[in-house]
């Protein structure tokens, strides 16, 4: 799996908050061979309610946004990162995966990352339309993205050795 080698490889440690895929981005990566040395954990915030204890979201934004948004995925990042202080990076997944979806959320996923750099932490929130169909498939290509998207801002990271050195953790 290529986010286990790249961590292995610069010694980073991951964090998760997971909402729609309900652990399975910590049970995915859980299943590579010494990955216990790189991933910390997971918050499992399925609920809002648990969002806000768990991670700090602010009932406001799941009031006037919902869960399914940008603004959500943002706060759960920061806020299991914020908790987690030997991690690294972060993601975190939040997303409506149907069935019974609003139309305009069925499908959707957010999903942010967090890094850790010298000059604080940084957010990327990306937001994806799902292609499957069922929601067993749907978790899974959840899960393909956001590892996805943890690789693509490592990859981007100027600071990635920074990271590894402990100098911004």
């Amino acid at each position: 799996m290529a986010l286990a080698d790249t961590l292995q490889q610069f010694g980073l440690r991951i964090v998760f908050a997971e909402s729609c895929t309900a652990g399975l981005l910590a049970a995915s990566l859980g299943a590579v061979e010494g990955i216990s040395n790189y991933l910390c954990g997971s918050a499992v915030s399925y609920r809002e309610r648990t969002k806000i204890d768990w991670l700090d979201v602010d009932p406001v934004s799941l009031a006037n946004q919902t869960a399914v948004s940008q603004q959500v995925a943002e706060e759960m990042v920061r806020g299991v990162l914020q908790r987690t202080p030997e991690a690294h990076v972060a993601a975190a997944t939040t997303g409506h995966l149907g069935p019974g979806a609003p139309p305009a959320q069925d499908g959707v996923v957010f999903v942010s990352v967090a890094q850790r750099t010298p000059n604080g932490i940084l957010v990327k929130v990306s937001r994806v339309q799902l292609k499957t169909q069922s929601r067993d498939a749907r978790q899974d290509e959840a899960v393909s993205c956001a590892f996805g998207c943890v690789q693509e801002v490592l990859n981007q990271s100027p600071d990635l050795g920074l990271l590894c050195d402990g100098l911004v953790v």
